[in-house]
């Protein structure tokens, strides 16, 4: 099923919740047209203040899944979440339980319905850790937010084959197309020109990721009207 409506996703890491703070600092708005057709309520714990989380290999795996857990799932009840999405952006060299813990989480969190939707953000430089998790985890993981603007591709060749190469990585078909406004990679019409030869190329379109609606709200949310556009016109089933 194809999505045809622009759901505002509030995203603010899951470790903001182990520091003991009971809201997060929402510096990040993502707008994502997904596969589903219901609204999701997101929230992405990223930064405190000016602070940016980091994994760390906690001491005790399964307390920080507990840890995490209670505060999560507090924190979708205040705020009426519906899912959760994953973009740690630092680890340290020797990265033993990002997965795991990580996995897990989600997988409680499913389980015991605080959450219906999972998402994680991989970019060039963070990749692997997401690699693993999928691998071990991916069952319960509903979307692949791959920051494409970070693969430094501005042509829709171009980013026909970073595509291709994170659909080796990760599941093909829960993998999304992502785009910064006025930002990084490529840019424009040319962005559409390449969801077209995602098409081609055999690939469904089962949703767009789009960062993000401080600076879209200054063209009045072009993309994000185009992206529904071509959902809804899509060839994908």
């Amino acid at each position: 099923m194809r999505l045809v409506k622009l759901h505002l996703f509030l995203l603010c890491v899951a470790g903001v919740a182990l520091l003991g703070h009971q809201c997060c600092d929402a510096k990040v708005m993502v707008e994502y047209i997904g596969a589903t057709g219901q609204p999701v309520t997101l929230i992405l714990f990223q930064s405190l203040g000016d602070k940016v989380l980091r994994w760390y290999n906690p001491e005790s795996p399964q307390l920080w899944i507990n840890n995490a857990f209670t505060s999560l799932t507090s924190l979708a009840k205040e705020y009426h979440l519906d899912g959760i999405d994953i973009d740690y952006e630092n680890f340290p060299r020797n990265n033993a339980s990002f997965a795991y813990c990580i996995g897990e989480l989600i997988t409680i969190l499913k389980n015991q319905s605080v959450v219906s939707v999972a998402t994680i953000a991989p970019f060039h430089t963070t990749v692997l850790p997401y690699i693993e998790l999928f691998n071990k985890y991916g069952d319960v993981i509903d979307y692949v937010n791959h920051q494409f603007y970070t693969d430094k591709v501005t042509s829709p060749k171009g980013y026909l084959a970073a595509f291709q190469l994170r659909a080796t990585q990760f599941d093909k078909d829960k993998l999304l197309p992502s785009y910064e406004v006025i930002g990084r990679g490529i840019q424009g019409d040319a962005f559409f020109d390449a969801l077209n030869l995602l098409e081609a190329n055999g690939f469904d379109v089962n949703g767009v990721m789009i960062f993000s609606a401080d600076a879209s709200s200054s063209n009045n949310y072009y993309d994000e009207r185009k992206s529904q556009a071509f959902l809804t016109n899509s060839t994908s089933v």
